[in-house]
């Protein structure tokens, strides 16, 4: 079902009406300042323009620093939905500092309430993330993020817009700090539908430190290495990110030769592109948090990030600066903006299912906490981002060759990642499959439990029948298979790190069965599921074959749940055999062949028999081979 229906919804879409609203004023206010002090910085202060715009970006982004660790400890021992409210009253008494900032005409006092404006975001963000996984069910957990990351870059645009449009009118300081009241205002309105979200830790005892806090928080995410490592990824996408956002308006005028409106429009197509990803995520993942796409938006935020570079003009046009319909008109700017649209299209790719991976598997006592390590080196990361690209530029580098070094340190960073935790990359060429080769359908997953140990049995009907399973299932599975296929090219990699179970005949190596059911034994002991093909060999002609007894001594020494699975529709697919009794056959069905996987309800152990579960198995599939 869509993910926008949550928007429809009592337990949604009053957060998510809250946060943007929030995100949209933050922006509003900053830029709008940023705005004003530029432009008229000498009525305001003496400091220099540039590093009046630099000193309120290092304000805002400070209480990152100083106080995410104690947000993430509120958020874990109070109930997040009364927490959210009291941070919208915040929000309301700040924008009246601001309102007396203007009429007093005090640079200090705006400046001190952009300080609390990085304060309520600071205060906010885990409670925004750690709330998600209350409210929503685990299949809903992507699309709920993607809306929350496509809502959030739409706020951020539109009150960036917003904000430099009121610094420009007349007497604008008296419009801001009305807007910014205004929809204050309005985001205390809708935060009083959201609903209660019970803390998971009302006991804790809030440690005031930020710097011993900051590192336990940290710690509570390294326990978990794929959480960690998602951190990381969110953390350099945030680097990443920023640091071709910062680069707009030089870019606009030095490199297009553009006025404002071509900042405007860089920043929209960008925007559009992080919604649109952020979106396709929930399509493209069947609703569940599918890790695949990481490697997939990593790959496309190198490759785009190469192309706009290598599309960016060599040399301004003539008669710069253009305006946007004459910068549009110059060669290769479409280029450049498919570049930047994509740049974000697989940004959001990216960062959707990172987001959710980071919610689904951090334990629910310290979720608020990890979320605050989260948000701590995302600030840190794009500090160290901005220093380092502002030595690049310093040192001579083009704009243009930023953004190429970028995109190559992006491949760099997704190697690295992806070394250290296979799963990523696992998930990808799993995710790959199943979208390039075949069309798959899934019912009856609901059989397969959430945790404890089980054993999957299915027909067995082509050289990648453990790959399409793995796709459509969420728990790991334990795949016992010939050692054959086991060590084929390529698929190796997948299987060995899946901790598939190869296996032998007696006759041809005892040794290596009897420590495949030893290994069987321990993986179910340890609450596993584990993937059996009993035919003990892929289908010569698309019938089932005799199950072998193998299962039977699995059972008898694990007795555990056997689901009984079918897949259908891949035989005569590439990967089915072309030997034997088919060698004469033509391939029947090619890329994107429509498949099924069924799973039937669970039997107890003391009920399987051989012929038993092969009728079942056959039940499941039906006529179609």
């Amino acid at each position: 079902m869509s993910q926008f229906r949550l928007l429809r919804e009592q337990r949604f879409r009053p957060f998510f009406l809250t946060q943007f609203l929030g995100a949209f004023n933050d922006n509003l206010f900053k830029n709008a300042l940023v705005v004003l002090l530029t432009f008229q910085a000498a009525s305001w202060t003496t400091i220099a323009p540039a590093l009046l715009a630099n000193l309120a970006a290092g304000i805002f982004i400070l209480p990152f620093f100083l106080f995410s660790a104690t947000a993430g400890q509120l958020a874990d021992k109070y109930d997040k939905a009364r927490l959210t409210r009291l941070v919208k009253v915040l929000e309301v008494a700040i924008m009246l500092v601001a309102l007396a900032g203007f009429v007093l005409h005090s640079l200090a006092v705006l400046l001190g309430a952009l300080f609390l404006l990085g304060c309520h975001s600071t205060l906010f963000g885990p409670v925004k993330y750690a709330l998600l996984p209350q409210h929503l069910h685990e299949d809903e957990l992507v699309g709920g993020n993607a809306l929350v990351e496509a809502g959030t870059f739409v706020a951020i645009l539109l009150g960036t817009l917003a904000g430099g449009m009121l610094a420009a009118v007349e007497h604008g300081e008296r419009w801001i700090a009305a807007a910014g009241l205004v929809v204050a205002i309005a985001g205390y309105l809708t935060s009083r539908g959201v609903p209660s979200a019970p803390a998971p830790e009302p006991g804790l005892a809030v440690n005031p430190n930020p710097l011993t806090e900051t590192w336990r928080n940290i710690g509570f995410a390294r326990e978990n290495q794929p959480v960690f490592l998602a951190i990381l990824g969110i953390s350099w996408f945030w680097l990443y990110g920023a640091l071709f956002l910062a680069q707009f308006p030089a870019y606009a005028k030095s490199v297009l030769g553009g006025n404002e409106g071509t900042v405007t429009l860089l920043l929209a197509t960008f925007t559009v592109g992080i919604g649109i990803g952020s979106l396709l995520c929930e399509k493209l993942s069947g609703g569940h948090i599918e890790i695949g796409l990481v490697p997939f938006g990593s790959i496309g935020l190198t490759i785009f990030g190469l192309d706009l570079a290598l599309a960016s003009p060599a040399g301004l046009p003539v008669g710069a600066p253009l305006a946007v319909a004459e910068v549009l008109g110059q060669p290769g700017t479409l280029r450049v903006l498919f570049a930047l649209l994509m740049l974000g299209v697989f940004g959001g790719l990216f960062i959707v299912p990172l987001y959710a991976m980071m919610q689904s598997r951090s334990a629910a006592a310290h979720r608020a906490r990890v979320i605050a390590a989260n948000n701590i080196m995302n600030a840190l990361f794009m500090v160290a981002g901005a220093l380092a690209a502002g030595s690049l530029l310093g040192a001579g580098l083009s704009i243009p060759a930023l953004f190429g070094v970028a995109a190559v340190m992006n491949a760099a960073v997704a190697v690295y990642i992806y070394r250290l935790v296979p799963e990523f990359l696992l998930r990808f060429i799993v995710w790959m499959l199943i979208h390039t080769v075949y069309r798959l359908r899934a019912r009856g997953l609901e059989h397969i439990p959430e945790d404890g140990p089980a054993v999957l049995v299915c027909n067995h009907v082509s050289f990648v029948d453990a790959l399409v399973i793995s796709a459509a299932c969420r728990r790991p599975i334990r795949f016992v298979m010939d050692h054959r296929i086991f060590r084929w090219p390529v698929l190796s990699f997948v299987f060995r790190h899946s901790g598939a179970i190869p296996i032998a005949p007696a006759r041809e190596d005892a040794a290596m069965m009897e420590a495949a059911f030893a290994e069987v034994s321990r993986a179910l002991a340890a609450g596993e599921l584990v993937g059996l093909f009993p035919e003990g060999r892929i289908t010569f002609d698309g019938e089932i074959s005799p199950f072998r007894p193998g299962i039977t001594r699995i059972l008898e020494a694990n007795p555990v749940p056997v689901i009984p699975m079918a897949l259908r529709g891949m035989w005569g697919s590439m990967f089915s055999r072309k030997d034997g009794p088919a060698l004469s056959r033509p391939l029947r069905r090619g890329l994107f062949s429509r498949i099924e996987l069924v799973a039937g309800p669970a039997l107890p152990p003391e009920r399987v028999c051989l012929p038993g579960l092969q009728l079942q198995v056959a039940q499941l599939r039906g006529d179609w081979k």
